[in-house]
C-alpha cells in the first residue's frame, strides 16, 4: 500500500487496520429487503488510499448481503462497519434476523431425535470441508487450545481456565455451551461476551461463505457445527493467545474434535447422560470422552469410577498420551480467597483447571517467564491463579439471584423494607449425579452456611437485577425473623427420567434437613427448535402449550410424597393477562400436606402452572402479601428453564 501523506490519513487508517487483517473477505447480511449501507451508497477516499466500495446482492436464501473486497478488508477494522450500517438498520433488528437464520439450522424438533442432515459426508468430514471453505483449515493450527470434555463441570472448568490465564496477562477466547439467555454467551473474548456488532460481522461472514457452497451433498451445517465454526473464526480473527474449547456432546464424534493439535486436553467428572447418543454404560461414555485425546498431547482427568477410568487409561496408553489424575483443589492454597463458583464440587473442577492452565503455560514457554523455575503448585498457587479462581463467572450454575422487582412495592405505598424476600437458587442440574450435587449446595445455601452469591463470598455480596442489567453489590439483609419456605420450580426434558432425578434431589436435601414446602411444575418458555436472544419476544403461545409432561412430573412427585399413584389431569383455566393470584390462591403456599386429596384432584404439595411468567408472578404476589415470608426457590432440572427464569428476572 502506498505511504500515507498526512497525519489525518494515518490516524484514519490506524482505525481500519487491526482485528480482521487475516480475514480474506467479509460480508454483512440481513433478511429480505432491508438495506445495509456498508460503504455501499457512499465512498470514502483519502489522497493515497483506495476507495472503499461494497456491492449488494440477494443470496439464495433471501438474505441481502454486502460484500467487501479483500483489498478493502485488509484496511478496515470491524467496528467501522457497524457505525455505517447501524444508521439504516438497528443492530437489534439485524441481530434478531441472525437468530432466525440460526434457528433454520436446527435439524431436530427435540432432543433424542436423530438428526436429519443429508449429504454424503460424515460429521467430522463435513466440518473439515467447512473449515476449508472459511479459510480456517490451516489457521486453526495456530490457535493454542485447551480442549475439555466431560459430563459434569466442563463448562466450569473451562471458565476457571479462562479466568486464570486472563489474569496471567493473556488474551483469551472461551467457547462453551449451551447459552442461557443469549447465544453470544457462548463466545467470550477476554472474559466478556462478544458484542452484538462483532458477532453480526463474524456471523454473516461465515454464513454467506458457507451458504454459497451449499449443494445436495454438502448442506448448511447444523446449529452446533455452525457455532463451532463461528467460534474458531472469531478466535482466529480476534487473535487470541489461548482458546478454551468445551466439547458439546461426547468427544470422539463431536464437532469440536476437528482440533488436531491442542496444547492440552482435560476430562471432567463422568456420569450417565446423553445415553441415547453415547451408550448406556460408563465405559462407553468414557470411550467417547477420551476420543478428544491426541497422540503424545498431555491430558488430565479428575478421579472417576473404575469402569470409566479403565477405559480412559486404555485410550491414553494407545495414543502414548501422558495422562495425569488430578486431585481436587486444596482450599488452603487459595490464601483466604473463595472460589467464585459455589458448591464443594467446584474444588474438583478448580483442581483440573489449575493443572490444565499450568500445563498450557509450560508447553507454550510462558511458565518460567511468569513464575520462574522455583514455582511449585504443591505448596501454593500464584496470585494470578487465585485471582482467576475467585473471579470466574458462569451463569446458571449454583447461582443465587435476589428478585429486586419487589422494590416496586413502593408504588403501592408499601415500604421497601416491608416486602418479603424472593430468592432464586439456580442450577441447571439434569443428571442424577448433578442433582445430588445441586441438592447439597441448595441445602447449604438456604441454611446460611453459604452467605454469598455464585460470584462473591464476602459480606453477603449478592447478585441483583437492576434497570435491566446485571449488577453486583452489597445489601444489608434484614436479620429479623422471617418464615422461610423452600419451593422447587422444576422442568426437565422428556428424555430425562424424573423417577430418578426427583428422588435423588429430595433425598439429598432431606438428609441435610431441607424440605420443600411446594413443587411447581412449569413448561419452559424457550423451545428446542428456536434460537432466541435477550430481546426476543416471549412466544404468544406461552399460555397454551401442551402440559401433559408437566402433569407427568407432578404425578411422579405426588407418588414420591404419598407413596402411591395419583391421577393428575386438570389444569386451572387461565387467560394470558389474568392475575396470577386468581388462578392459584396465595394461601396455597401455607396449605398443609395433610390436606391433599388425590381422589378429589386436590393437591397441597404441588401444582402445575401453565406458564413460567405466571409462576413468577404468583411467587412475587406471595411475598408482597406477607412481608414476613422469605421464599427460597430452587430452579433446576433444565438449563433451558434456568435461562428462561434469568431472562424474566432481567426484564
Amino acid at each position: 500500500m502506498p505511504p500515507l501523506t498526512s497525519s489525518v490519513d494515518a490516524l484514519l487508517m490506524n482505525v481500519y487496520t487491526n482485528t480482521l487483517l487475516k480475514c480474506e473477505r467479509f460480508e454483512v447480511s440481513h433478511y429480505h429487503d432491508r438495506s445495509v449501507r456498508l460503504f455501499t451508497n457512499k465512498t470514502w477516499r483519502s489522497n493515497n488510499v483506495p476507495a472503499f466500495r461494497g456491492t449488494s446482492h440477494l443470496n439464495r436464501r433471501g438474505y441481502r448481503s454486502t460484500k467487501i473486497s479483500s483489498q478493502v478488508m485488509e484496511q478496515m477494522q470491524s467496528n467501522v462497519f457497524v457505525k455505517e450500517y447501524s444508521e439504516d438498520l438497528p443492530v437489534t433488528s439485524s441481530y434478531e434476523s441472525a437468530m432466525e437464520a440460526l434457528s433454520s439450522l436446527i435439524t431436530r424438533k427435540k432432543r433424542g431425535e436423530r438428526s436429519s442432515v443429508g449429504g454424503k459426508y460424515g460429521k467430522l468430514e463435513r466440518m473439515l470441508i467447512y473449515l476449508k471453505i472459511l479459510g480456517l483449515e490451516e489457521k486453526i493450527g495456530g490457535l493454542k487450545i485447551i480442549h475439555v470434555a466431560g459430563t459434569k463441570g466442563k463448562g466450569s472448568t473451562c471458565t476457571f481456565c479462562e479466568a486464570i490465564l486472563r489474569e496471567c496477562g493473556f488474551r483469551t477466547g472461551l467457547f462453551t455451551s449451551p447459552h442461557l439467555i443469549d447465544v453470544r454467551e457462548r463466545f467470550r473474548i477476554n472474559g466478556l461476551d462478544i458484542t452484538e456488532d462483532r458477532f453480526l460481522l463474524y456471523f454473516w461472514n461465515c454464513w454467506n461463505q458457507l451458504e454459497e457452497r451449499v449443494t445436495e451433498d454438502l448442506p448448511m451445517p447444523p446449529l452446533f457445527q455452525f457455532l463451532t465454526l463461528l467460534a474458531l473464526k472469531i478466535f482466529v480473527c480476534e487473535q487470541v493467545d489461548v482458546a478454551i474449547i468445551e466439547v458439546g456432546l461426547g468427544g470422539r464424534r463431536d464437532s469440536t474434535n476437528v482440533i488436531k493439535e491442542p496444547i492440552v486436553c482435560g476430562i471432567t467428572s463422568l456420569g450417565m447422560d446423553h445415553v441415547e447418543a453415547l451408550g448406556n454404560t460408563l465405559g462407553q461414555i468414557a470411550s467417547h470422552k477420551a476420543g478428544i485425546f491426541k497422540p503424545h498431547i498431555p491430558a488430565f482427568v479428575v478421579a472417576q469410577l473404575s469402569e470409566a477410568m479403565d477405559v480412559i487409561q486404555e485410550v491414553a496408553r494407545g495414543l502414548a498420551v501422558p495422562l495425569e489424575v488430578v486431585a481436587p483443589l486444596d482450599c488452603e492454597k487459595m490464601d483466604g480467597l473463595k472460589l467464585s463458583l459455589s458448591g464443594d464440587h467446584q474444588f474438583i473442577n478448580a483442581g483440573l483447571a489449575v493443572s490444565l492452565s499450568k500445563c498450557w503455560l509450560q508447553r507454550t514457554g510462558n511458565w518460567e517467564k511468569l513464575f520462574g523455575k522455583q514455582a511449585n503448585l504443591e505448596s501454593n498457587l500464584p496470585g494470578a491463579f487465585r485471582r482467576g479462581l475467585s473471579t470466574a463467572y458462569l451463569s446458571g450454575r449454583a447461582q443465587i439471584v435476589y428478585d429486586t422487582s419487589l422494590k416496586s412495592c413502593n408504588s403501592s405505598k408499601v415500604s421497601e423494607s416491608s416486602c418479603g424476600d424472593l430468592i432464586f437458587y439456580l442450577d441447571g442440574a439434569h443428571s442424577p449425579e448433578s442433582m445430588e450435587v445441586c441438592g447439597r449446595w441448595f441445602s447449604s445455601a438456604v441454611k446460611g452456611k453459604q452467605k454469598a452469591s455464585s460470584c462473591f463470598t464476602v459480606e453477603n455480596m449478592v447478585q441483583v437485577w437492576g434497570n435491566g442489567h446485571l449488577q453486583y453489590g452489597t445489601e444489608k439483609r434484614d436479620k429479623s425473623y422471617k418464615i422461610s419456605k423452600q419451593i422447587l420450580l422444576f422442568n426437565c426434558m422428556e428424555v430425562r427420567d424424573p423417577q430418578v432425578l426427583l428422588p435423588k434431589l429430595v433425598s439429598t436435601c432431606a438428609s441435610s434437613g431441607t424440605h420443600f414446602s411446594k413443587a411447581l411444575f412449569v413448561p419452559s418458555m424457550s423451545t428446542y427448535n428456536r434460537v432466541t436472544s435477550a430481546a426476543s419476544v416471549i412466544p404468544a403461545d406461552n399460555f397454551s402449550r401442551d402440559l401433559s409432561w408437566q402433569f407427568s412430573l407432578q404425578r411422579h412427585w405426588e407418588k414420591m410424597i404419598h407413596g402411591k399413584d395419583t391421577e393428575v389431569d386438570t389444569v386451572i383455566d387461565t387467560e394470558p393477562k389474568m392475575d396470577a393470584a386468581k388462578f392459584l390462591p396465595y394461601e396455597f403456599l401455607y396449605e398443609d400436606a395433610s390436606h391433599c386429596s388425590p381422589v378429589e384432584n386436590h393437591f397441597a404439595c404441588s401444582a402445575v402452572i401453565p406458564s413460567l411468567p405466571l409462576a413468577i408472578d404468583w411467587l412475587r404476589d406471595c411475598v408482597i402479601r406477607n412481608p414476613s415470608v422469605r421464599i427460597q426457590v430452587l430452579v433446576t432440572g433444565s438449563l433451558h428453564l434456568v435461562g428462561d427464569v434469568l431472562k424474566l428476572l432481567k426484564r
